[in-house]
């Protein structure tokens, strides 16, 4: 990162700055706004919650780290879990980990996680979003459900 940082503090000392701030909504010659990166991946993960299809964000370790930080009172669901970011100054680079839906064509619900990611992320911050990197880590089965919410009925009754 600190190559970018380099290379795009470089650009604003130039005469090309003049330029560059026309084209960005976040480097103008009134001012520089920026963007912290957990703001961008928190927008991301939202986005991709919304596309049919996607069960869960993030991996097997996340989810469960996720699932227990609910339980605590008071605790509330990390909107970023299964999502990392690159920001600069005006681009943005996304990677998101998911868990698909059984019976979800894979490729179409990557197209949609990507499209609407990059809507909301450019939409609501003015970044440019250069990719959107999906890894798709399992897919939830109906059955999955069901197999693990009988178990504590299916233990016999110590007592009588």
């Amino acid at each position: 990162m600190a190559d970018k940082t380099s290379s795009s503090t470089g650009s604003n000392a130039g005469a090309t700055s003049g330029t560059d701030s026309s084209s960005s909504a976040l480097v103008t010659s009134q001012g520089r706004t920026s963007i912290a990166d957990g703001v961008v991946s928190k927008i991301a993960g939202v986005a991709t919650r919304e596309v049919t299809g996607v069960h869960a964000v993030g991996g097997g370790a996340a989810r469960a780290i996720g699932s227990l930080r609910e339980r605590i009172p008071g605790g509330r669901t990390n909107q970023s879990q299964g999502v990392t970011v690159e920001v600069g100054e005006r681009e943005a680079a996304v990677d998101i980990s998911l868990v698909a839906e059984y019976g979800v064509s894979i490729a179409d619900l990557a197209s949609g996680v990507r499209r609407n990611v990059i809507t909301s992320v450019e939409r609501m911050t003015g970044l440019s979003v250069t990719e959107v990197n999906i890894d798709v880590t399992d897919v939830h089965l109906p059955d999955d459900d069901a197999d693990e919410e009988p178990e504590p009925e299916q233990r016999p009754s110590r007592v009588q």
